[in-house]
């Protein structure tokens, strides 16, 4: 039976559609306790700031709730020093009410936990009881911007102090002699750092913008996006897989970029364990198709977007990006068109990033998932990774390059910040517990161990590449032989063996005879030189 009563929220909360002057007072809002049964729910930590508001005593019509309900079952044990009975958890909602009949539920859980929020009002709602909002102390008292909406997108979060260090910056100047007046073709141009690169290429005022990308939904937005922004920048969009090599060499007969970015890849790496084939496919012959048809129609510069993963890889994806940097770099003396490639650790903010992933984590409550406390990754932000790609095109003299991004940092370190910058208190998963030391409510980091193909620790470079300082402040570089033309071609020849294989095992025993350290029980040992030792 419903209660009839329009449920109502206090300012500050999401969903709320009313202005803050039309919400009664607290006090004015809580029925007595001889017309209402109350329950309060929450996390232990706003349960308890919420019972010490209603039990204070400075308001004598405040009701004394009958109990508390916490969000999940695992916040039970954390709840047991509570002066209330503990009911149950928000999933059990129905039959707590049929057991105990309460009529308001004084509802106050963090601002950030929006799935939560959704579930409880929804129980509420099913079984006709009042809901009651009410702020957590630290949504109120924080005054970092944006600070009482759900999770922070990553355009809002500051990701400098994330990361520990300060955001590098593009030399303008010399990027636009280089794109301005040019036609620059960008591949994977719907992917996070595809996108980033239009986004400052267009800025940079080139005769033609090519978007190219096999996603028909990501190329849309950002031609449209592209469009609305910069509209005086003529451009191309360009739905094509690159994987295509026929097709990819008649686009680029017909678009005569001069400078082409290649950002498509597979980038998932539990992903490409299972699909090596796909990798194959994707990461190596489509760079090989892109930059085959690049040299073939004479363009100026070719900036393949790699990954700290392909240096001594252990995984499928980091070592089908290491095979496609070995092709790129050997194409350097086959004509007027210079090959680079640049690598990068993690990008915060990308589609297959940490940030997400967290944010959704964030979202239902917790916990935040850290593969290994002692995991660390080098870090950088979708405008840093465009930036160094641009800034690589600008760069005479080099094959690779690396942006110098300090020490690594801890993934357990990212994620306690990244925590502490919703207003939240990160705890290990098996010591939460009621409050904390400041008072926060807690959110739980629990550890899930490698997956297959993962490292604890990354690198930017072989020890083999003595890496020097460019002209561009904070960008290293490193020119090598060109590798041996003799042993790549047996390479393409012995992945060309495998690409359309459905023999998972047989395809990373192929890979794995070109690329040193790349390990599975099923594979064997090289069989021949590997063509990359990095020299």
């Amino acid at each position: 039976m419903r209660s009839g009563k329009r449920p109502i929220s206090l300012p500050g909360r999401p969903g709320n559609r009313r202005r803050p002057q039309e919400d009664p007072p607290l006090s004015t809002s809580i029925p007595s306790p001889a017309a209402e049964r109350l329950v309060v729910i929450g996390t232990p930590e706003t349960i308890a700031d919420a019972l010490a508001l209603l039990g204070r005593g400075s308001r004598p019509g405040l009701p004394v709730p009958i109990g508390a309900i916490v969000l999940s079952r695992d916040q039970l044990s954390a709840a047991r020093s509570l002066p209330v009975p503990i009911l149950g958890s928000a999933a059990e909602l129905p039959a707590i009410h049929r057991t105990h009949a309460f009529g308001t539920a004084l509802v106050s859980i963090p601002a950030a936990f929006t799935a939560p929020i959704a579930r409880v009002r929804s129980l509420l709602e099913e079984i006709g009881v009042t809901e009651r909002f009410l702020p957590t102390i630290d949504d109120v008292v924080r005054t970092e911007p944006n600070a009482l909406s759900p999770v922070l997108a990553a355009g809002e979060l500051n990701l400098s102090k994330l990361v520990g260090r300060e955001p590098r910056r593009i030399d303008e100047q010399a990027a636009r002699r280089v794109l301005g007046a040019r036609r620059v073709l960008i591949t994977g141009a719907g992917g996070s750092i595809g996108s980033e690169l239009a986004r400052i290429a267009a800025a940079l005022s080139p005769s033609q913008l090519q978007l190219m990308d096999r996603s028909d939904n990501a190329l849309f937005d950002i031609d449209r996006e592209i469009g609305s922004r910069f509209p005086e920048v003529p451009r191309k969009a360009v739905l094509h897989d690159v994987v295509d090599s026929d097709g990819t060499l008649r686009r680029l007969v017909s678009l005569r970029p001069e400078v082409i970015f290649h950002a498509a890849a597979h980038k998932h790496v539990p992903l490409m364990e299972d699909h090596p084939a796909a990798a194959v496919n994707n990461n190596f012959f489509g760079t090989k198709s892109i930059a085959d048809a690049a040299l073939a129609t004479g363009a100026l510069r070719f900036v393949m977007v790699s990954t700290d993963k392909a240096v001594n890889p252990t995984s499928v994806m980091g070592a089908t990006k290491r095979l496609a940097e070995v092709y790129v770099r050997s194409l350097n003396s086959a004509g007027r068109t210079r090959f680079s490639l640049v690598r990068f650790g993690n990008v915060l903010g990308s589609a297959c990033s940490v940030l997400p992933i967290w944010g959704r984590q964030l979202a239902e409550g917790g916990p935040i998932t850290v593969t290994d406390p002692e995991m660390t990754r080098f870090f950088m932000t979708i405008p840093e990774a465009a930036a160094l790609v641009l800034q690589a095109a600008t760069i005479e003299h080099g094959d690779v390059f690396v942006l110098d991004m300090g020490s690594p940092v801890r993934i357990l370190d990212l994620a306690r910040r990244f925590i502490e910058a919703h207003g939240l208190r990160p705890c290990i998963e098996g010591e939460v517990s009621l409050g904390g030391a400041t008072g926060r409510v807690g959110i739980a980091i629990r550890f899930t161990g490698k997956r297959p193909g993962e490292k604890l620790h990354e690198e930017l470079s072989y020890q083999a590449e003595e890496l020097q300082p460019t002209a561009v402040p904070g960008v290293l570089s490193w020119s090598g032989q060109v590798p041996d033309a003799g042993e790549v071609a047996a390479m393409i020849a012995d992945l060309s063996s495998v690409r359309q294989s459905q023999d998972a095992e047989a395809v990373v025993r192929v890979i794995a005879r070109h690329v040193p350290g790349l390990n599975r029980p099923s594979t064997s040992k090289p069989e021949q030189t590997p063509v990359f030792s990095a020299a």
